[in-house]
């Protein structure tokens, strides 16, 4: 199904469009769609050893391009299908470290406000206990 083609409105859908239509190293995530309400996406990490680094734990890039693909299904779920859009700005803050003992992180990417060619919003990726471990501002620009 060509991208632009997409419906977004259930859990379903998400899991298509992750499986359908990013890049095959986002898909190598595994993210797994759990809920889409209205212009919220919650998506599923599964944390594993490829995502840890040196240090012992969960790198950034691996959050940042989980929000970064969260927000894509969250504006999709607002528009109620995929649009072309690129990412004008992502400003992560990283609150505290995932441990690479962490099964997995909970991503909740909500659009904040809707524009016809700017949107914002904001991703909350939160450790199993419900711990918010980074906080994401994004602004993105439909094509």
């Amino acid at each position: 199904m060509p991208p632009d083609t997409l419906p977004l409105t259930t859990v379903e859908d998400a899991q298509r469009m992750l499986d359908q239509l990013f890049a095959p190293w986002v898909q190598a995530l595994g993210l797994q769609a759990r809920s889409v309400e209205g212009s919220e996406v919650c998506l599923r990490l599964p944390v594993g050893h490829e995502m840890v680094h040196g240090g012992g734990v969960v790198c950034g890039q691996t959050l940042m391009a989980a929000a970064d693909t969260a927000m894509v299904l969250a504006i999709s779920a607002q528009l109620g299908a995929f649009q072309p859009m690129t990412t004008v700005q992502l400003n992560s803050s990283f609150l505290r470290p995932v441990p690479r003992q962490t099964t997995h992180l909970d991503v909740i990417a909500t659009v904040l406000r809707p524009g016809r060619q700017i949107v914002f919003g904001s991703i909350d990726i939160r450790l199993p206990d419900g711990k918010l471990a980074m906080q994401a501002t994004t602004t993105y620009a439909l094509l």
